[in-house]
């Protein structure tokens, strides 16, 4: 098998997401894998700057135990423990046999996307004055929704 990849993404949307990686499972050869988030609390609470520090330091370099691992990055080893169990609960890390950990993939992408929404009181206020029966007004909301 070709080297591991795994893509993070967020999406509000879990169920098309788990469609979208069934459907990636199903294909004849090797799609990747994916790790979605529904918010992006989500995402940086459960993927720390300290834990990515961790995923960095073993992509690539084979098994560790947790004590090297502890070392490698300067952290006491009980929290690079918890952190280790985080990152192992979310597939990002993987245990061995003899104890060691080790990040299976060859690549890690994350895919962010923030859009722009329009404020809840600003939304109403537009409808309110699209609403408004007075000529001016709704031609200035015409204008301002065709500015578009």
């Amino acid at each position: 098998m070709a080297s591991r990849r795994l893509r993070v993404t967020l999406n509000p949307d879990w169920q098309s997401a788990l469609r979208a990686a069934g459907r990636a499972a199903q294909q004849e050869t090797y799609q990747g894998e994916t790790l979605n988030f529904e918010t992006p609390a989500a995402l940086f609470s459960r993927l720390t700057e300290r834990r990515w520090a961790l995923v960095q330091a073993l992509m690539g370099a084979g098994e560790l135990s947790l004590v090297e691992l502890a070392r490698l990055v300067s952290r006491d080893v009980q929290r690079v423990h918890e952190d280790v169990a985080e990152l192992t609960t979310l597939g990002l890390v993987e245990r061995t046999a003899s104890g060691g950990v080790l990040c299976p993939f060859a690549d890690i992408h994350i895919d962010l996307r923030l859009c722009a929404r329009p404020h809840r009181a600003a939304a109403a206020a537009l409808v309110r004055l699209c609403d408004d029966p007075a000529p001016a007004r709704r031609t200035r909301c015409t204008r301002l929704s065709s500015e578009r």
